[in-house]
């Protein structure tokens, strides 16, 4: 409730505003409803797919930038397990904007690595809404790094508006940060896979692009 909805998901709202109402009745009716409700999500799926399969360049960009979308964090509790998060980049502090640490997919280990916005206002402004500071981006290069050293796969998870461009992260030479990265990253001995779960924002989102396959997302993913 109150949630901030977009103007090309009424449809789709309102549909599953049918959904919801149909189950609360039936669970206090005790009738069944499993054929019509069966119906309801057959609608909902292909009107999902039409909706977000035929978005313009301006609803895409409302759809990336959605307090509601997954983050990093999501996507492992989801996706990965055994999730071991390794903190700091051993210079000057440990920047939440980017998160990163061990984790097995299907039972393979793997470094997974991304951007992370938060999901409320306190969240939000611990990870400075996703917008890394220099040490983010030495922080996930030293994942990255110790993958490589452990001939381990990495995983991206790209969300970002950009870099944080305040004084004191120019100070500490955010530019020259993304730079070490690219040029890292290019040269990486172990498989990247990168995907663009979200806002893919200049030098901030390519300081954790350089990859060997590019994943991008279709469409939202609300309600985590």
């Amino acid at each position: 409730a109150g949630s901030p909805r977009l103007d090309f998901e009424r449809d789709i709202m309102e549909v599953q505003e049918q959904i919801d109402g149909l189950m609360a009745s039936a669970e206090r009716s005790g009738f069944e409803v499993s054929d019509e409700l069966k119906e309801l999500r057959t609608k909902l799926d292909a009107l999902k797919e039409s909706t977000y399969q035929n978005l313009t360049p301006m609803e895409q960009v409302q759809v990336a930038r959605h307090p509601e979308r997954p983050y990093t964090l999501d996507y492992i509790e989801r996706i990965f397990t055994n999730w071991i998060e390794l903190h700091g980049d051993r210079a000057f502090r440990d920047d939440e904007a980017i998160v990163g640490g061990w984790a097995a997919l299907g039972g393979t280990p793997v470094m997974v690595i991304g951007h992370q916005k938060g999901h409320d206002t306190r969240q939000r402004i611990e990870c400075n809404f996703g917008m890394a500071h220099p040490e983010g981006y030495r922080k996930a290069r030293l994942k990255m790094k110790l993958a490589e050293k452990f001939d381990r796969p990495i995983s991206a998870c790209i969300d970002t508006p950009a870099a944080y461009p305040g004084v004191e992260s120019e100070e500490r030479g955010v530019a020259e940060a993304i730079a070490y990265n690219l040029r890292e990253m290019a040269m990486l001995s172990v498989p990247v896979v990168v995907a663009v779960t979200g806002e893919g924002g200049s030098g901030g989102a390519l300081g954790l692009a350089v990859g060997d396959r590019i994943l991008m997302q279709e469409y939202a993913i609300y309600g985590v």
